[in-house]
Order: C-alpha cells, then structure tokens, then sequence
C-alpha cells in the first residue's frame, strides 16, 4: 500500500500539468485583484490557521464531477452551473440556502425532460465570498475608500474601518462555507430532492407566470412520465438513488490564493494535489493572464476548472491557456466559459470555437450571459436585462451548431427568492421596480420566476440541438 501511493505520487509529479509544481509558487507571479492587508503576520496566522482545519469537500467528490463533465464534453449530459454574484455572510441562512438549490433543481428537472440528458448541478455557493473590481477605490460625496471585495476581505459599509482588508474573514468565510455544505448534503440525500416534490414547485411556478399556459403544456408531460413511474413502482423509496436523491457539487472563482493555498491538500489514495474549498474552481476574465498567480495556482490542482473567456481573447491567447490548464487534454478538467455579451456572441465566439476544434481539444463550452451584458439604468442600479441574457444564450447556441461543436452548459447569477434586480421576464420588471428588493452586494441576479423562465425557454433549445445532433 505505501508502495503504491509513492507510486502514484511519484506519477503525478512528473506529469506536464505539475511540471515544477508548489502550491505557494503563485507568489513569485504577478498578482492582479488581491488585497493589500496591512498586517502580514494576521495574514500568516490566518492562513496558518486555515491550513490545519478539515477539508471543505473531498479528493473523491472532485474526481466524480470531473468524470460527470467528461460526460457532458462528449454531448451525453449538460451542466447546468448558478448561484449567487457574491456570497453574504449577512444573509446566510438556511432559507436562502434551501432557496437557491430548489431553483436549481427545478430548472435542471426542465432541462432533463426536454432534453433527455442528464444534468450536471453545480452551485456558485459555499465559496463566492470573493469578488474582482473594476476600480481598486469607490468615491462617494467626495470621499474614497477602497472597494469593496466580497465579505471573506472587506466589509461592504462604506467607513475606513470596514473597507480595511481583515485575514480574520477568510476564517468566517470557511465557517459559512462548512455551514453551506453541510445543509445542501442534507437536503441532497435527505428527501427534499425527490423528484415528485421538485415537479410540484415546478406545477406552483405555472399557476403563477403570466406564461402560464405555454409552460403548462411541458409540465403535464413532466407530471404524466412521474405517475408512469410511480404505477410501475418505481417510487423514491425503492429506489432512493434515482428518485430521492440527486449529486450536487459547489464551485467559486479561485480568486483570493492565500485561502485557496490553505486549504489545498495533497489526496492520501492518489497522490495529487486538491483545493478542498470547493468542487470545482474557474479563473475569471481579470486574472486570466497565462503567467500571472491564478493560473498558475490552479493549474496544479486536479479539480475541474473553469476558464471565463471574454471577447476580446485571441485564438492564441486561449490555446496558451488551455495548455498551461489542460496540457494532457483530459475531457472534464476544463470548462471554457463564454461570457461575451449579446451583440458580440455570435461574432466573437465562432473564431474561438473553430481553433479549440482544430486543434483537438477536449473542453466544455458553456454560457455566461451574465457578465456580458451589465448597465446601468436610468434610476442609477446596475441591471441586466432578460431579453439580453436569453439572446446570448440563443447567440451561443447558434455560433455551436454553425461550428459542429457542442453548447456543454449555461452559468447563470440567480437567487431563489423574488429580489428585482433584473429587467424584463414574464412579469415585466421595469427599471423603476428596481427599487423594490435590490439586495444583491455586488452584481444583479435573476430572480426565481426569471430563472425558472429561462429554463423552460432553454430546455427548447436544449432539444433541438439534441435532435440535430443525433440526426448528422
């Protein structure tokens, strides 16, 4: 047994994507969008701290999603990935919590049953703490603090005091994060995910949309397939697996390193490294340089990541980062985010998809219509619009059946409850609802209604591109 795990490890560093490998060598790269703290030996305490506590998810559970996303690179299933812009230590409860993975399950029980493929559930929860700025200060009535960075570096009160980086938060960061996991696995195998209950909330959300009617007919076929299966007995207490469970796996931006660093440990059955901070961690479209520290900090780790790719990327600068991210081309380590904005989608992405194709790379393409497509509006809120987001999701799909290549999934910011923050939809919030219940700390999310929506628009596009596929 020692033997085999010296083995193992001895593989694993010699393998391209460890090549010279330390999980504190992202500091020796240049650094964008991490915080100043003004006392370093807090720092090191704090994350000294960090490093001995348990893991937050485990070795085994990163291995599952990432053969789950093998699947979905080869077309057999579809990801389906969402949750809040920013994590808030104020607002964590387990109502909000509970909120968040109902939505996710209802949306993904849409996209199964048009689709006929399987959907893989991955929450931005338990982690988003952490958020890039555009600006490293914020000017209020003429005066200017530091931004705000998300609740696990600073506070989002405009005072000198809460604008202070504080490493003490990291530590609250991990207890909100232990808090997170532990409800979600309870309601994960614990029943609250049977399918019966989830096409209920689902019956609840027709009588309730002004679209009503359209989305009925998709709903009575969902209802009709469950009361198949329940007269052939197939109900969720015998067979608990299928019916009454359901995987769910977490994933953040690996934005702040010094927490990531401290809670990447090396895996006592395999050898390699892993951040057990979350399931699955994605660099964003600020710290994506090919030599700069996130990059490098990830690309050592053996989770499923994510790569945001914004439109103004080169062919060349992605194939950089796809070889420094997924040099032996593993089908499921990485996941090519697209979040170009609903005008440019269908210029912007076609080059990039024809050169991942022809060079033979194994990724999944999935869809951010979020980041893209961000204003301000008249009454001074930054908003998105629903339209604007839909017409990037249709924009994707179209520039994936034009290139032969598959559309892999959706990343949506959305919240279970009925905040407004987002323009449009079936109840037609306007830019003066905004007002109303604007919560979001950071970017607008869509709503519950507007999600829900969404899903039944895309599960259309989902199908169609299934029978197109299996027609050529």
């Amino acid at each position: 047994m020692a033997n085999a795990k010296a083995q193992a490890q001895q593989t694993h560093k010699n393998s391209p994507a460890n090549s010279e490998w330390d999980k504190s060598g992202w500091r020796t790269k240049p650094a964008l969008q991490l915080p100043t703290y003004p006392n370093a030996d807090a720092l090191a305490q704090a994350e000294a701290e960090l490093s001995h506590l348990p893991p937050l998810v485990f070795a085994g559970e990163a291995r599952e999603l990432k053969r789950k996303l093998a699947d979905v690179c080869e077309g057999r299933s579809f990801l389906l990935q969402g949750g809040d812009c920013a994590e808030s230590f104020k607002e964590l409860s387990a109502n909000k919590i509970r909120d968040t993975f109902r939505l996710l399950l209802q949306m993904s029980v849409v996209l199964t049953y048009a689709g006929a493929v399987p959907v893989v559930k991955v929450g931005r929860v338990a982690g988003q703490f952490a958020k890039p700025r555009s600006e490293d200060t914020e000017t209020r009535n003429g005066v200017t603090l530091p931004s705000y960075r998300g609740d696990m570096i600073n506070g989002a009160e405009f005072t000198e005091d809460a604008r202070i980086p504080d490493p003490q938060r990291m530590l609250k960061a991990y207890a909100s994060a232990a808090s997170t996991l532990n409800l979600l696995r309870a309601f994960a195998y614990g029943g609250y995910a049977d399918l019966h209950r989830v096409h209920k909330w689902n019956l609840d959300f027709v009588q309730d949309s002004p679209l009503g009617a359209r989305y009925a007919a998709l709903a009575e076929r969902i209802e009709d397939a469950l009361a198949f299966m329940t007269a052939c007995g197939l109900t969720g207490q015998k067979i608990p697996d299928i019916i009454r469970r359901t995987d769910f796996y977490t994933s953040h931006e690996a934005l702040l390193l010094p927490y990531e660093e401290a809670l990447t440990r090396q895996d006592s059955l395999t050898g390699k490294w892993y951040d057990t901070s979350g399931h699955f961690l994605w660099i964003g479209a600020r710290t994506n340089q090919d030599d700069h520290a996130q990059v490098e900090f990830v690309r050592g780790i053996d989770n499923p990541l994510g790569l945001k790719v914004q439109p103004t990327m080169t062919g060349d600068q992605l194939m950089r980062l796809i070889d420094k991210l997924n040099p032996e081309n593993e089908p499921g380590r990485l996941t090519l985010i697209s979040r170009m904005g609903h005008e440019k989608v269908e210029d912007a992405l076609p080059p990039l998809l024809r050169r991942v194709k022809a060079e033979g790379r194994k990724v999944v393409w999935v869809c951010d219509p979020m980041h893209g497509n961000t204003y301000k509006s008249s009454s001074g809120y930054k908003t998105r619009n629903f339209d604007h987001v839909l017409h990037e999701v249709q924009g994707f799909f179209a520039a994936h059946k034009a290139e032969d290549t598959h559309p892999g999934g959706v990343h949506f910011e959305l919240t279970g409850e009925e905040v407004t923050e987002c323009t449009g939809g079936a109840k037609k919030i306007g830019e003066d609802n905004l007002a109303e219940r604007y919560e979001t700390a950071c970017d607008p999310r869509l709503n519950a209604n507007q999600a829900l929506e969404l899903a039944f628009l895309l599960a259309d596009l989902v199908k169609k591109t299934k029978k197109d596929e299996e027609s050529t």
